[in-house]
């Protein structure tokens, strides 16, 4: 059956036949997202969620999502999606961050143009019949020195559009390497050096914790006099109010803002002061943006519904369309290794370590991660998945590790588990081979080579003479057929593993009589899903 999308906003009809194109079927509702309660009732018929910022992806509205895979955001914000809830149930949730890249950079350099100039208060003076030429006195851009703050994508951009307008570009950001501001033609500083050479100060960094206020009273002290101030990047990065003291006692010159730390803005500190130019969000308000992030997001969600890949989620590690048929043998592997330890792990785990050994440590560990942690406690938790098990890991407090190193051993590569209980650790290791089939290696330190199957047994026991012979009969006894046997040891006499591979499930009664044996510590069925 075909996944089904519902378009619940204005997207184009470019966009729409996308999902078509590519097998999708779509339920185009474009004034849907209006109606919460209709949304409400007839959402969990579908798969997908493409939406703009009309509709608003609720708890209540995710809770009702029985079917749903992923929400799309056919642009860069998801302020109307519940992101731990939709994460909580497993939803990706993609937005598109670089479709109105180009769009909001240019806005950015037109409102630098407009505060420099004074250009909005000029155009309504003059069309209200003044003639105030003397009043409008404006300030050169070129020569000037502009300070960016957070020189990523659409900062990066404007860095060009400013290099371009003659000005010398400084850059704060503690993602930006030496060498790739040398490469940009920018200058990296820290905040406070900035703040003191900047004539223009511009910010482009996501709203969080850290950047919350990232301009306040203190940072505007810091700041030359005559400085002027633009944020096209997220209401809340500056302090409003002390911004307009700054501006009422002239050290600051002029402030261009399109985001407010309210929206809809009905009201500001920054209304109605000599040189403030505001603009109500339109930073990816240009036809061209507002086509491109349709076209993508319905391509994300398409290419993730029909192949799996993941693209520019918020919740999950992404998975490039050639990345997918490569990982998915590696992640069944990674779901298989976590679903071995959790089925056989009865105590509560505190500490996981995860070693990605040769070629699976160039992989994209993050969604190997994912896969393996999912498994881990999906037998306590049913309907958990890649999207919803880190966030339950950190939850739990579990501490967790990731180790990778090159080839160490005959494997081109392979993936090993270890959780530490209270009471134990237990290891287990697996590789892929040829086959694209997973096949464990390790366990509990002691080598072997067995296929994976739906339905397996694993016994722990003290290495004793007879061993083979007593679980073949008990099981032959019952009517259950051995497909795969593999057994292993540390030493004579010491401790030894078996791992059947049978064709159905155990009864309580049969493992009843296999634990009845002395030298057998433990004997757990094991189901896996490896179709």
């Amino acid at each position: 059956m075909a996944p089904r999308v519902l378009v619940s906003d204005e997207l184009s009809e470019t966009a729409v036949q996308i999902f078509r194109d590519r097998g999708v079927e779509v339920d185009f509702q474009p004034q849907l997202g209006k109606d919460k309660d209709r949304l409400f009732e007839i959402i969990g018929n579908y798969d997908g969620l493409a939406i703009r910022s009309a509709t608003k992806v609720t708890e209540k509205i995710i809770a009702a999502a029985k079917n749903l895979k992923v929400v799309g955001r056919a642009g860069i914000g998801v302020d109307n999606v519940d992101i731990p809830a939709a994460s909580r149930r497993g939803i990706i949730v993609m937005n598109t961050p670089f479709g109105n890249s180009i769009t909001t950079a240019e806005h950015a350099i037109a409102l630098m143009f407009a505060v420099a100039r004074q250009l909005p208060s000029a155009d309504a003076s003059t069309q209200a019949g003044k003639w105030e030429k003397s009043k409008f006195m404006g300030v050169e851009i070129t020569g000037k020195t502009l300070g960016i703050i957070g020189a990523g994508n659409i900062g990066s951009i404007v860095i060009a559009r400013a290099l371009g307008l003659k000005m010398h570009v400084v850059a704060f950001d503690p993602f930006l390497s030496k060498e790739r501001a040398e490469e940009m033609g920018v200058t990296k500083v820290e905040l406070d050096e900035l703040f003191a050479r900047a004539d223009f100060i511009t910010l482009h960094v996501p709203l969080t914790d850290k950047t919350r206020n990232i301009i306040d009273a203190t940072a505007i002290a810091k700041m030359k006099q005559g400085v002027r101030i633009i944020n096209c990047a997220r209401g809340g990065l500056v302090d409003e109010a002390a911004l307009a003291a700054a501006i009422k006692s002239g050290h600051v010159a002029g402030a261009a803002f399109d985001v407010f730390e309210v929206e809809p803005a009905k009201e500001s500190p920054l209304f109605g002061l000599p040189n403030v130019v505001c603009t109500p969000h339109l930073g990816a308000s240009t036809t061209e943006a507002q086509e491109n992030v349709a076209l993508q997001v319905a391509e994300q969600m398409a290419d993730y519904l029909v192949k799996g890949a993941v693209s520019n989620a918020i919740n999950m590690p992404s998975i490039t369309a050639e990345e997918a048929p490569i990982l998915k043998p590696f992640i069944k592997l990674a779901d298989v290794l976590g679903a071995f330890v959790g089925q056989v792990t009865e105590d509560p785990i505190k500490e996981i370590e995860i070693l990605y050994d040769g070629v699976t440590a160039g992989m994209n560990t993050k969604a190997l991660t994912s896969a393996l942690l999912a498994g881990l406690i999906r037998n306590q938790v049913a309907d958990v998945n890649m999207v919803s098990a880190p966030i339950m890991i950190k939850e739990k407090g579990i501490v967790l590790a990731e180790v990778k190193r090159d080839k160490t051993g005959v494997y081109d590569g392979y993936i090993k588990l270890t959780v530490t209980t209270d009471s134990m650790t237990r290891s287990v290791a697996g590789t892929v081979f040829s086959d694209g089939k997973p096949r464990f290696i390790q366990i509990k330190g002691i080598n072997l080579d067995a296929d994976v199957g739906n339905h397996m047994v694993y016994i722990a026991n003290t290495d004793v003479p007879g061993m083979i012979g007593f679980i073949g009969t008990t099981l032959g006894s019952a009517g259950v057929n051995i497909a795969n046997f593999q057994l292993g040891r540390d030493k004579q006499g010491g401790d030894a593993i078996a791992l059947l591979y049978v064709d159905g499930a155990l009864s309580d009664d049969v493992l009843a009589k296999l634990t009845a044996h002395h030298a057998i510590r433990q004997a757990k069925p094991l189901v896996f899903n490896i179709d």
